[in-house]
């Protein structure tokens, strides 16, 4: 069994990725929520921990000059699911906040530690993807920007390389579209069976990400231009035997793996007659 040699409190990211560096055991400690029940389960232990909770540029959501919404990677579960910002087809970001676990998760988890943790059942990765997301990622090094569609990797696997965390969630500007988040669990508050992140933006276009029904988010553009083209039972259908047909899922606890390829079209279907009930919102 590994001792935890320390807990660092850096202020800046500067300090904090520094200390990622030096140590290549020590892991960034966001709000806890997954990472505190892994080291109690010594599923992890590392070396040190470097905590993020005094790094004040890293928490909160904000209005980027060029019309883009940066969400802080310290940003707590509870902070994203309320935001207020016209958000158009993103909405379907703090959508998926408000249906994380229960209110205690959502108080104390972060956006950055969610994603990093990646697990495939998780709320945030197939929303980030439908949105078309941008997760921004810092390291001693310098910062890069990854496509959420690309930061997701594999089972449990993200694309952050040894020293790096992430600092930021972007969101695009406000299309003046709709976005919303559709799942299905065994019970409420637990890890998706399979679920439907959708965004309609303000010309029409729909873009879909299933969740839990593979190592990653799974979309697909010709799926995405069915729905673009018409959405009558029969296109939902189609653009769901698209996804069904691509899904990887696996039999566990949750439910097997056919039970969540049935779910997709039902999920969908529902996901795409909310989104034409809902007002749009003004760009």
């Amino acid at each position: 069994m590994t001792t935890l040699q320390g807990l660092y409190r850096p202020k800046t990211v500067a300090e904090a990725t520094a200390l990622l560096a030096q140590d290549p055991d020590a892991k960034p400690l966001a709000g806890g929520a997954t990472l505190v029940a892994m080291l109690n389960a010594h599923v992890l232990e590392p070396a040190a921990l470097v905590s993020l909770a005094d790094i004040d540029e890293i928490k909160g959501i904000s209005t980027m000059p060029d019309g883009r919404v940066r969400i802080g990677a310290f940003t707590r579960h509870r902070d994203t699911a309320a935001c207020t910002l016209r958000l158009g087809s993103c909405a379907v970001v703090p959508h998926a906040a408000s249906q994380i676990a229960n209110a205690t998760v959502r108080n104390m988890g972060t956006i950055g530690g969610s994603i990093s943790f990646a697990d495939p059942g998780l709320d945030y990765p197939p929303a980030l993807v439908a949105a078309k997301a941008e997760i921004e990622i810092a390291s001693a090094e310098g910062r890069r920007v990854l496509p959420a569609s690309g930061f997701f990797v594999d089972w449990y696997l993200t694309a952050l390389e040894p020293g790096e965390m992430v600092t930021a969630v972007y969101l695009p500007p406000n299309d003046g579209g709709v976005g919303t988040y559709v799942k299905h669990a065994r019970v409420a508050g637990d890890y998706a069976t399979a679920s439907i992140a959708a965004c309609m933006r303000g010309d029409g276009r729909l873009s879909v990400a299933v969740g839990a029904c593979g190592p990653t988010p799974l979309s697909d553009p010709e799926a995405d231009a069915v729905l673009s083209e018409g959405r009558s039972d029969a296109s939902v259908a189609r653009a769901a035997q698209i996804l069904v047909e691509h899904a990887d899922p696996l039999d566990d606890v949750r439910g097997s793996a056919d039970y969540r390829r049935q779910l997709i079209p039902r999920l969908l279907l529902r996901a795409v007659r909310t989104l034409e009930a809902a007002p749009r919102s003004a760009a």
